[in-house]
């Protein structure tokens, strides 16, 4: 962690030219760069336009001065920003001017936000929003950012963690004062509260797998014999010409990944060599990425041109079907048997018919990713989740489910009480209440330059 204290500086606009380039300096000497770098004393929370002014005096731009005193600022600290024109040799020239004097240094990335968090401005999930929102790939994505920006995530997760301390506060008390003689593990209210608040924490589950869906997207990987029309369906999918279709039979030798949106859910769709025995060294180096592929999806889509798969089942690896992972079974090519689409499920297995080609069909396709995903394209009440997220909650659950068993097995309080203690510390590791240093490093430095 680095100290909150010190003043850094660095470009909040991105790298490149453009028509208004913003320079952020934050920390306790920023009146006094504002200063030096100006010739005024800005008046704060005011856009002033003035030079800005270098070593010998010499003038090096025109632009906007703003300066937000703390504790009214986004890092709450000290912040001034210049606002120029975005040539990047004036915009560097400013920033090490700045550092030549001492007064700051560069900023990491993420460090912006993390001086916020530090200084209570914002909690780790709303932090970890301002990332998501700047890298949103979709607008349901970044509808999902600003829900969590704002605090909806935080909110739930606090609920919960409030409604736990006083159920724990009922129980330790109990057991503290046992002349009392309140049989806690037959104490309806103990029970109730537990319950509910175990059916909370699943409703957030769902909505953090909702929101790592928006900000991660799925895997999809095509399989299947050579020629049986993958990549005019990955086109078909993508709407673009991303891979070659010919009839000669291996066209496709290796993986080709390609990243498209379908009702704003992002996919990775990845079309793979054709499955069969080649002495071909390249041809096999592809099919063997194919596999690779094929065990880190999130879903398998099989392509046949006939309802017959067992050839093309008996070719994927075990792996797969271990781990239980969803698979669309293509029925391609029915416009050349003239017959029409179809749509079919089987616990985890989906059936399809259509025509890559003609494109008939093809919304059974997308149906079926967003059912086997959960997901809907709602941004009502969205947000936006990482996978630590869900693991946190994950584990809170599983400390939650010990507990009722020891509820019902009407095992010592004190097992229950840890355990719901054990809850509080998991759910607390979200928002950062309770956040081993090395975690918040490794987050913040996935964050932007001047972020």
């Amino acid at each position: 962690m680095t100290n909150n204290r010190e003043t850094i500086v660095a470009q909040a606009t991105a790298i490149g030219r453009g028509s208004v380039g913003i320079i952020r300096v934050s920390g306790p000497n920023s009146k006094q760069i504002a200063q030096l770098i100006t010739k005024k004393d800005l008046k704060p929370r005011h856009a002033t336009y003035l030079p800005f002014y270098t070593n010998e005096d010499q003038v090096l731009d025109y632009g906007l001065a703003i300066f937000f005193p703390n504790p009214h600022s986004f890092t709450g600290e000290d912040v001034i920003e210049f606002q120029g024109h975005g040539g990047q040799v004036v915009l560097q020239a400013l920033q090490e001017y700045i550092v030549s004097t001492g007064l700051a240094r560069y900023a990491q990335p993420g460090e912006f936000s993390q001086q916020a968090f530090l200084n209570n401005k914002l909690d780790l999930v709303q932090a970890e929003a301002i990332a998501d929102l700047i890298n949103a790939t979709s607008l349901q994505a970044a509808k999902g950012a600003i829900n969590s920006l704002q605090g909806a995530f935080s909110d739930k997760v606090t609920s919960i963690v409030n409604d736990l301390i006083h159920l724990r506060t009922y129980l330790e008390a109990g057991m503290d004062f046992p002349d009392e003689e309140i049989d806690i593990l037959a104490d309806s209210f103990v029970q109730e509260r537990l319950y509910s608040l175990q059916n909370k924490l699943q409703d957030i589950k769902e909505s953090a797998h909702q929101g790592k869906i928006l900000r991660d997207g799925i895997s999809a990987v095509i399989v299947g014999k050579p020629n049986a029309g993958k990549s005019s369906l990955l086109n078909a999918l993508s709407g673009e010409e991303s891979a070659i279709v010919t009839e000669i039979a291996g066209t496709t030798r290796d993986t080709l990944k390609e990243f498209i949106q379908i009702d704003g859910l992002p996919l990775h769709i990845i079309d793979t060599a054709g499955l069969r025995d080649t002495e071909d060294k390249v041809e096999l180096i592809g099919i063997e990425r194919a596999y690779k592929a094929m065990e880190k999806a999130d879903v398998v889509i099989v392509v046949s041109e006939s309802n017959d798969f067992s050839q093309e089942i008996s070719l994927l690896p075990e792996s797969i079907f271990e781990k239980d992972i969803p698979k669309i079974l293509i029925t391609n090519k029915i416009d050349q048997q003239n017959l029409s689409p179809w749509f079919d499920k089987n616990n985890n297995i989906y059936n399809i018919g259509l025509s890559a080609q003609t494109l008939s069909g093809i919304e059974y396709l997308k149906s079926a990713l967003k059912e086997i995903i959960g997901y809907n394209n709602s941004s009502e009440g969205t947000i936006i989740a990482r996978q630590r997220h869900i693991q946190a909650i994950s584990e809170a659950l599983e400390y939650f489910n010990n507990a009722s068993f020891y509820m019902r097995q009407g095992v010592s309080p004190e097992l229950i009480a840890d355990d719901l203690r054990m809850a509080q510390q998991k759910l607390s590791e979200i928002t950062g209440k309770f956040t081993a240093d090395d975690l918040l490093t490794k987050i913040f430095s996935t964050f932007c330059i001047g972020k």
